[in-house]
């Protein structure tokens, strides 16, 4: 009889699993679909925490999902039936699946945990499986995004297709008159999972095929030209018809958006917390690109590019989210912890031993390297067979402006390869032709935020590096990392040789940190020294602007002046300014003698050219300062359908305050 009722009861529970249905419209996504719906209908006592999972490709086990949505998203979820919506999601070049799960409350687990430490779904109950759905063509190039080549009268495109087969680029003046377009071939690349150095990049949790990277160089381009082209073949389908300025050095302005530690919005829950407000970037950069008009600009983006950390799918999703601007507009950008960081790096002194983690994921810069062509030959070994690491280090000219871009994850002492081409490069600008130099690196060389797990790398920093920036007349220094905006005044060795907002170059460069675009863990303030548990109001000295909201950072130059902006994403308003006039810079010493150390001198005096602007505006500002400060930690990213509870740690447990 016990065994009887036992048959008895497992018939009833699959007939109720069995009327249970997971229906997902449309079943094919062109690239004109914007949104998927995922409805079910006859599931039996619904519970808060049961959801719809997301697989792909979908021979993908039940453990191993993209990501997931709580069925209490839906308004209706209590009645055991109701729908979401999900923006279109990127083409995968598999098939995607979806998957509903029951989730009782007695078998959560705190040993299996997300980005936030709230627990992961187990993947253990399944009642209902979706049909396949296919999201695009993997024939179809798609995520295209330029960047400067080598020579000035060349850009190139890089863009992904689901196979090797021969994709070439077709380019040209006139939009209409396809006939008169040249055409060049591609080089094409990828990597393997046997390439990941760590997890998850090398596990079936974050792994997923990346398809194939294709590498196109558009050549013999006349300068400051709107050129339009195309990529792909006949037999496999073209892209849409994009279009881009040609760079021209004889122009005698310079355009530049410029931002780190922006990241991807992913539309859905999953193993990490994603940036939302790499929306708000993106939106409002590409309003400033449109008024441009037929004037060139480019992005800069310093390193910490999608935090995707081994989930190999969140590049997916960030390539196509920049692609509306990047397609169009020269996207550059520079390596961060969260490309390259993993325990074996080649390159971990001992003085980095608690700085250089494993904050990549285990892609220990490979898809970083491959995804991404800058100017230059830079590369690194990764010492474990996979494709070197590329894009280190390298320089361009745009313009009015010379734009040097470093590693800070790799050598950069005296000495090193890196140190080498810097000195070299920075020895040979023609200051005549580009009067300024705006040089970018990941970790900051001067920030006001604690951060005491990169004292000894900021240390190295201001032992190798600053002399070169000092001696070699640099005018701006970009850094990311710190996930808030500050300003500093143009800084020598920790002393600040103006207050003001404008002003003729000094001799030393204004410090700038710009890791706002997206990233929401913020930092937190050097204490006082005689009060260390309040935040410095107004900031240190030589702090001259913090701003504690998301963002990017604006540069316009001419031949007299450069300009550069904060725009908040909160309102896409200008909330600082600082103005460098050029100017011939005097000095005592050989740029030789101060590089070498022996003459970095200390004597210009810190009397501004105006009045500090603090004093000028008095405790008004000293009240925006405040109300600015607190209102930026109260921004954040809109809460998930689950209620977890959102923890602002950043990942391999390590300060709040990096990325």
């Amino acid at each position: 009889m016990f065994l009887l009722f036992l048959a008895v009861a497992a018939l009833a529970a699959g007939e109720a699993a069995a009327a249970t249905t997971l229906t997902v419209t449309p079943a094919n996504l062109a690239a004109s679909d914007d949104q998927i719906t995922i409805r079910w209908s006859g599931l039996p006592d619904p519970d808060g925490l049961d959801y719809v999972a997301i697989y792909s490709p979908p021979s993908s086990r039940d453990f191993d999902f993209l990501g997931y949505l709580f069925l209490n998203g839906s308004a209706t979820w209590r009645q055991g039936s109701g729908e979401l919506k999900l923006p279109r999601l990127p083409t995968l070049r598999a098939p995607y699946q979806f998957r509903l799960f029951r989730w009782p409350a007695k078998e959560y687990s705190y040993h299996h945990i997300d980005h936030d430490h709230n627990p992961l779904p187990h993947g253990k109950h399944r009642v209902a499986v979706s049909g396949e759905v296919q999201v695009g063509d993997p024939a179809l190039p798609e995520q295209l995004h330029l960047a400067f080549a080598n020579n000035v009268d060349e850009m190139r495109v890089l863009f992904v297709c689901g196979d090797s087969g021969k994709r070439v680029v077709r380019y040209g003046l006139d939009k209409e008159n396809e006939g008169q377009w040249k055409e060049v071939g591609t080089e094409v690349r990828t990597y393997e999972q046997k390439h990941m150095c760590d997890t998850p990049a090398n596990s079936s949790v974050g792994w997923r095929d990346p398809g194939f990277v294709f590498d196109g160089l558009m050549k013999e381009l006349e300068p400051g030209k709107r050129y339009f082209y195309k990529v792909g073949s006949a037999s496999r389908g073209w892209s849409d018809t994009y279009s881009f300025i040609s760079r021209d050095t004889e122009a005698n302005e310079t355009i530049a958006f410029l931002f780190g530690d922006m990241g991807t919005f992913v539309p859905y829950n999953t193993y990490i917390r994603t940036e939302i407000e790499s929306l708000s970037t993106m939106k409002w950069i590409l309003r400033d690109i449109q008024a441009l008009g037929d004037k060139p600009a480019f992005i800069s983006h310093i390193g910490d590019i999608s935090y995707a950390r081994g989930y190999s799918w969140v590049w997916d999703h960030f390539f196509s989210q920049i692609e509306p601007i990047a397609a169009n507009t020269p996207y550059h950008v520079c390596i961060g912890n969260h490309e390259y960081d993993w325990p074996s790096q080649p390159w971990k002194p001992w003085w980095g031993a608690g700085i250089y983690g494993k904050d990549s994921g285990g892609e220990c810069g490979i898809p970083y390297s491959v995804k991404f062509r800058m100017p230059g030959n830079s590369n690194l070994p990764t010492g474990n067979g996979g494709p070197d690491t590329r894009n280190l280090y390298y320089s361009f000219d745009s313009g009015v402006v010379h734009f040097v871009f470093m590693s800070t994850e790799t050598d950069f002492v005296k000495g090193s390869d890196q140190y080498n081409f810097l000195k070299a490069d920075l020895d040979k600008v023609n200051r005549t032709r580009t009067p300024f130099v705006v040089f970018q690196g990941h970790r900051p060389m001067y920030t006001s935020s604690k951060e005491s797990r990169d004292a000894a790398l900021k240390q190295q920093m201001l032992h190798h590096l600053e002399p070169l920036l000092v001696a070699y007349n640099v005018t701006v220094a970009l850094w990311g990392h710190v996930h808030m905006y500050e300003r500093f005044c143009p800084m020598k060795n920790f002393q600040c040789l103006d207050t003001s907002s404008s002003f003729q170059y000094l001799g030393a460069p204004v410090h700038f940190v710009i890791g706002m675009a997206g990233k929401d863990s913020q930092p937190l303030w050097q204490p006082r020294h005689n009060h260390p548990e309040v935040p410095i109001f107004p900031q240190p000295v030589r702090s001259m602007y913090r701003g504690g909201q998301f963002g990017y950072t604006r540069l316009a130059a001419t031949r007299e002046k450069l300009t550069l902006m904060y725009v908040g994403n909160h309102d896409g308003q200008v909330h600082d300014t600082v103005e460098i006039f050029s100017g011939h810079i005097s000095s005592n010493s050989s740029v030789a003698d101060v590089v070498d150390g022996t003459k970095l001198g200390t004597g210009v005096s810190t009397k501004g050219k105006n009045s500090p602007w603090y004093l000028r505006t008095g405790g008004s500002v000293m009240f925006a300062l405040l109300l600015g400060f607190v209102f930026g930690f109260l921004v954040r990213r809109k809460k998930e359908a689950a209620h977890w509870t959102l923890v602002k740690n950043d990942e391999s447990c390590e300060l709040s305050q990096y990325h």
